[in-house]
């Protein structure tokens, strides 16, 4: 089984979405040693803005009359979706930021589209875990309720449109000790992580066994 990993944090060393993804990677490698994992960082090694755009415009241009731009771009697209077909399990490592996804995940989401057919479900039925870490709080009651414009869309994109058979893990509370303004919510951040830890142990585990 090849398994693609995707992470787009910015914070390096300090991701706490990384960091969940190389607990699920860990338990899944415990169980299946030779697995092999593909992985891309679109936080460290960002894909180019204007790439999707190039993209779809080398779609509508003939080959023979596709400028260099066009033909890398295209090239590049493809490669995108060719990474999530060729993949037989996926976890990706998708933090919010500024309420969304950050521009990284939008252009990766866009190229891989425009590199498939209109519609293609490039996971199908494929095992795929989803992890979204938050700096703050955004459920009901809160005063961010309704401000985290990230998830939905990636159930959308992951699994209506792709068609994953998908596990999401979410932590909030990511700025806590870090924002001294959210120093009183240590006790509950704490709770956060080790749930967010155990739930991606577990969905390792359950890679292992696929």
């Amino acid at each position: 089984m090849a398994v693609l990993r995707v992470d787009a944090s910015i914070q390096g060393p300090q991701s706490a979405s990384s960091a969940l993804a190389d607990v699920v990677v860990a338990q899944l490698t415990a169980g299946r040693p030779d697995e092999t994992i593909v992985s891309r960082h679109l936080g460290t090694d960002p894909l180019p803005a204007d790439a999707w755009a190039t993209a779809v415009g080398a779609a509508w241009t003939p080959e023979d009359r596709r400028t260099a731009a066009q033909v890398e771009a295209a090239t590049l697209a493809t490669t995108v979706s060719d990474e999530l077909r060729a993949a037989d399990a996926a976890v990706l490592a998708l933090p919010l930021y500024n309420w969304g996804v950050s521009q990284h995940v939008k252009t990766w989401i866009d190229l891989a589209i425009a590199g498939g057919r209109p519609g293609e479900p490039l996971l199908a039925g494929k095992p795929t875990v989803l992890i979204t870490t938050r700096g703050g709080a955004y459920g009901p009651g809160t005063p961010k309720e309704g401000w985290d414009h990230s998830i939905d869309y990636l159930r959308r994109i992951v699994g209506d449109v792709w068609n994953a058979d998908l596990t999401v893990i979410e932590r909030e509370f990511t700025l806590v000790g870090v924002n001294p303004a959210l120093d009183e919510f240590q006790e509950v951040a704490e709770l956060m992580k080790k749930q967010a830890d155990e739930e991606a142990a577990a969905a390792g585990r359950a890679l292992a066994t696929r």
